[in-house]
């Protein structure tokens, strides 16, 4: 809960004496055998239970220091009289006091040393009390077992000498137990069980609290009207009793639940009220939670500077009291102030001391929100993988204690996250289970918030209609609710049907929404609020090409964003900068902004894993294409291709840096590649490399404007280090052709339908590039006979037109030799090309001119050699797989793979080696032998799931309780040292295509510590891929160069089976050697 909860130690200290259970009994009265003279004794012992009864005053009017001193006082006279009754009783209260100032260690040793003397005169009462006083220690510590032992030990006690006010009060502290660990199920049982009680003995007092108790079990879990009627029921009893003080906390649990049903007027009544009878009182405990409370609302109306005044009289009083549940609550309550007013550092500062106080006093709800608090401050900084920690952390409080509110609002917090790294369908996860909870508990509030956040997840993904949806749902309640909490739901809702109209190019009806939402986050002073929007106004402008003004807007957008310490939107404004003045033809400002947003949002990076790595650069990845265009409409080609470096493989370059750092002692450091290293790396692979990059932009078509691919960039790096820069306009294809590159691609690789699943298209959008298949599952069997069918006309005007495009430009750079390597670094939808396949003019091949490798960046092509390198241990078995016995998959079963199988036993007869066919190719002894292989060759099924790429699997035999998948997050966490990989069976080549490569396999294996991985990019007919992978091994074993190998091979397989489907599909990446 954002407000103050008071702890329930001082409830239970009051419950004790309006039941009318003496701190002193009869029996400890009788001093006469003391030493000391009649009259002294006496005098000394009226003056010691003044001071006793001065203390119980004090401590029920909430002046703890005060009653402290006055017991101190009456402890000393009990002992100097020696009146042992005297001295365990005041123990006992000593004890209450530290540990309601929580200084557990102190209270304790008061408890036991009250609870020895308790003993020692045989005073059942006294002991039963004490034990409640350990109970509530123990409570504190969240040290379940020892609190529940206290209590029932009390609570049988209590039975035994049938005093029943005490069986009253041990319930009630075992339903506190429960309830402070949020087991309020069982907390029920215990309050239900001491409300019988109560009533039956006509103990309105005990009802009272025992209501109270039940009031705050409901409370907790959202069940806020079943609260709210326990609360009032209280509140009826402790008026009629008179008690002022009850009454005043009861009418601020009445606030909380308004609170936390965004009736903030009806809230704020009730804590009014509460505060009035606090301050008649002179009750500071429950004034300074009040004043808590107060701040909390105002905060919420997005008063802030009014409920920082709220805040810091609380503070005060609760530093004076030592009250350290509520400081702790009301410093985190200025965090959020803070976390507001976008001052992040301040706002961490109050969130750490409040984290540090909740874990003193073992308080595991408010340690939940505090944390999912650090985790809000950490996403808006852009520190992804800290806010992930926090966020975690605080998800899985919630659940231990049963807080569905929390849960509902860190589900919302991680959903944020995900949408911010890119990774959408996470994000939706979250946000749906938390709109599910918050529908639920009737949060208006929090369900606006939750559908504002899907909306914003759906426009994301350009679903723009699903968006809108979302945004109107949202817009609707946060008006129902009017007040400032509405309104600040409403900024949302308006900014986003704005992003939605202006993503549809319906600039003014997205300008109005803009300036709606522009104009309340002003009035209620929302920085955060007031960036974005700003921002949003610029790019309705830049589409408008009105540039002074979105200039303008961009620039105040920019200046907010650096005084919040927001990274991304910092990125993002330099971004919108640099294309006003990319669209301006100012190229050297406009690289300025680029490289300024670029290093600025690589400030988010550190910490995350790879999945995440990937998702955020996916985001990011149009700044690197537009910094290479002005570059080179710069004539700065070199620098050009160090961008194009800079934004390809990052995760990958990482990830495999730090496998490398594994094995050394200092660890492996990598920085994008400048020019000389990219030159270094051709020289060591003695290689050609010819780079891509695949230029998109806004141009006309028509009537209309489009975004799509313009340009392809190429440059050729000889291993000499000559570099050269050609580039292909690619615009025809969409103005005279009503085609494109993708389309191309997706032509010429699918041979007729041979190799493909009835029809594969390349998808293209601003956001991503995408392989789409449809109309035959999950699998590709294709008819054998296929084969040796010769080769279209069509397929050879693809292949051609293919050729025309990529290679013709740069033909003459190549080498003439064609046992020299040329190793191609695609990019985008370019990882789909079958290089081998393509044909010039002359209908000639470009296998039968070059040898051919790829790689998804020149970087990761050093790597792997550091890594081939790094081998220490030289693995000499052999690993031959074939045809599993196919596991089921979902309700499929797989169909086996005879072909596969006979593949197997000719590459083992061929490597002397018996492979593992059938039953005997279970996951684990596969994962077992490839840890000892020099050579893994696998023929079998393999799947790609380009949802979530590291769940694409190899098929096994399964066995025991293991599914027989082994999946590429699987491969990933191995520590192989294979020298290579073969995945010979079906599309093994797919994979999810980002700016990071492909992630499939293929990938998976190169990060596990294999250099070399040969993938095929279809499935490829039994016989030419026995045929060819024969070859392929008997031609390495005699050169040791497997890409000669791999060319030879196809050359090879050519002539007897001349369709490029039989032979085309087989790739090498990594290293040749």
């Amino acid at each position: 809960m954002p407000f103050s909860h008071k702890p329930l130690n001082l409830a239970l200290l009051t419950l004790i004496l309006l039941l009318g259970i003496p701190i002193l009994g009869e029996s400890q009265r009788n001093l006469s055998h003391l030493s000391v003279t009649a009259q002294t004794v006496e005098e000394l012992k009226q003056e010691g239970d003044r001071l006793l009864d001065l203390g119980i005053e004090q401590y029920q009017r909430s002046q703890i220091r005060d009653a402290l001193q006055f017991w101190k006082q009456a402890l000393v006279i009990y002992q100097q009289i020696g009146d042992k009754a005297g001295e365990g009783g005041t123990l006992l209260n000593l004890g209450t006091v530290y540990s309601d100032l929580g200084e557990y260690a102190q209270a304790e040793q008061f408890y036991q040393q009250s609870l020895l003397i308790s003993r020692q005169l045989g005073n059942t009462v006294g002991e039963g009390k004490t034990l409640l006083g350990l109970g509530l220690v123990y409570t504190s510590l969240g040290d379940r077992a020892q609190a529940e032992q206290y209590y029932r030990q009390s609570l049988e006690i209590s039975r035994q000498i049938g005093n029943t006010a005490g069986e009253v009060i041990s319930l009630f502290g075992l339903g506190n137990v429960y309830h402070s660990l949020g087991e309020d199920a069982q907390a029920e049982q215990f309050y239900r069980q001491s409300l019988l009680i109560s009533r039956q003995l006509g103990e309105k007092a005990a009802e009272g609290f025992s209501l109270f108790g039940l009031g705050n079990v409901y409370n907790s879990l959202g069940e806020y009207a079943q609260a709210e009627q326990y609360y009032r029921q209280s509140l009826e009893i402790f008026r009629q009793l008179g008690d002022k003080g009850r009454e005043g906390s009861t009418l601020g649990k009445l606030g909380n639940v308004y609170y936390s049903l965004g009736e903030y007027a009806q809230a704020e009544q009730y804590y009014r009220q509460s505060l009035e009878i606090s301050q008649q009182l002179g009750d500071k405990g429950n004034e300074g939670s009040t004043l808590n409370n107060l701040g909390t609302v105002y905060n919420s109306l997005g008063e802030y500077a009014q409920a920082e005044q709220y805040y810091r009289q609380s503070l005060e009083i609760s530093q004076q009291l030592g009250d350290k549940g509520n400081e702790g609550s009301t410093l985190n309550n200025l965090g959020t102030v803070y976390t507001s007013l976008g001052e992040y550092a301040q706002a961490e500062q109050y969130y750490r001391q409040s984290l540090e106080i909740f874990r003193q006093v073992g308080d595991k709800r408010e340690e939940g929100i505090t944390l999912r608090n650090l985790g809000n401050v950490y996403n808006s900084l852009g520190e992804y993988a800290q806010a992930e920690q926090y966020y975690r952390q605080s998800l899985e409080i919630f659940r231990q204690v049963g807080d569905k509110v929390g849960e509902g609002s860190a589900l919302l917090g991680l959903g944020l996250l995900y949408e911010n790294l890119g990774q959408y369908a996470q994000s939706e996860q979250s946000r749906r289970q938390s709109l599910e909870i918050l529908q639920q508990l009737g949060d208006k509030v929090g369900e606006s918030t939750a559908l504002l956040s899907l909306g914003s997840v759906y426009g994301s993904q350009g679903e723009y209609a699903q968006a809108e949806q979302y945004y109107r749902q949202s817009l609707e309640i946060s008006r129902q609710l009017g007040d400032k909490v509405g309104e600040s739901n409403t900024i949302e809702a308006l900014d986003g049907l704005g992003s939605v109209y202006n993503s549809l190019g319906e600039y003014a009806q997205a300008e109005q929404y803009y300036r709606q939402s522009l104009e309340i986050s002003r009035k209620l002073g929302d920085k955060r609020e007031q960036g974005r929007t700003l921002h949003n106004l610029g790019t309705v402008y830049d589409s408008l090409r009105e540039y002074a003004q979105a200039e303008q807007y961009y620039r105040q957008s920019l200046e907010i964003s650096r005084q919040l310490g927001e990274k991304a939107g910092e990125g993002i404004s330099l971004l919108g900068l640099g294309n006003v003045y990319n669209s301006l033809g100012e190229y050297a400002q406009a690289e300025q902004y680029y490289r300024q947003s670029i290093e600025v949002r690589e400030q988010l990076r550190p910490g995350l894993t790879d999945e995440q790595k990937i998702s955020l650069f996916e985001q990011q990845k149009s700044t690197y294409e537009l910094l290479q265009t002005v570059l080179i409409a710069q004539n700065k080609p070199d620098a050009a291709l160090e961008i194009s470096e800079k934004g390809r493989a990052r995760a990958f370059v990482e990830l495999l840096a730090e496998r490398l750092s594994d094995n050394r002692e200092i660890p492996v450091t990598v920085t994008p590649p400048n020019l000389r290293d990219i030159q270094q790396i051709a020289a060591a692979q003695q290689a050609t490399i010819v780079q891509y990059s695949y230029i998109r932009e806004d141009f006309t078509f028509g009537n209309l404007e489009r975004f799509g691919e313009s340009e392809l960039y190429i440059w050729v790096i000889k291993p000499t280090g000559e570099m050269t820069f050609r580039r292909t306009d690619l615009k025809p294809l969409w103005q005279e052709q009503d085609s494109s590159l993708a389309k191309a691609i997706a032509d010429a690789r699918c041979f007729d339908n041979l190799a493909c699943l009835n029809n594969i298209m390349v998808s293209q959008s601003r956001e991503e590039t995408t392989e789409v298949r449809s109309g035959g599952g999950l699998f590709n069997y294709q008819a054998q006979d296929e084969q040796a069918r010769p080769v279209s006309q069509q397929e050879n005007r693809e292949l051609k037109q293919l050729y025309q495009l990529l290679i013709e430009p740069i033909a003459d750079l190549l080498p003439t030799n064609p046992s020299e390597r040329v190793i191609f670094v695609p990019h985008n939808a370019l990882f789909l090309v079958p290089f081998p396949a393509l044909q010039d003019a002359r209908g000639q091949y470009l296998i039968e001119k070059h040898t051919i490798l790829t790689a998804p960046s020149i970087q990761v092509l050093g790597l792997t050699r550091d890594q081939k390198q790094a081998q220490t241990v030289v693995n000499s078995d052999i690993l031959v797989v074939g045809n599993p016995t196919m596991p089921v998959v979902g309700t499929e079963q797989l169909r086996a793979l005879p072909g596969s199988e006979q593949e197997a036993r000719e590459i083992g007869q061929l490597l002397n080696v018996t492979p593992l066919i059938g039953s005997m190719a279970t996951k684990a002894t596969v994962v077992q032998q490839m840890q000892s292989s020099r050579i893994i060759h696998l023929a079998t099924h393999g799947s790609f799931d380009p949802n979530i790429p590291l769940d694409s699997w190899l098929a096994l035999t399964p066995s025991g309780s293991d599914d027989g998948l082994l999946t590429a997050a699987e491969i990933f966490g191995l520590n192989l040292n294979a020298e290579l990989v073969v995945l010979s069976a079906c599309d093994t080549g797919r994979g999810k295509i980002t700016g990071d490569g492909v992630i499939g396999l293929s990938r998976s294996f190169i990060s596990a510590g294999v250099p070399s991985v040969l993938v095929s990019l279809w499935k490829v007919p039994d016989d030419s891929t026995s045929l060819l992978m024969r070859e392929f091994y008997q031609l390495w074993e005699e050169s040791g160069d497997k890409g000669q190998a791999l060319r030879q091979a196809m050359l090879t397989t050519m002539q007897q089976y001349p369709n490029p489907v039989n032979w085309a599909a087989f790739t090498l990446m990594g290293e040749a050697e």
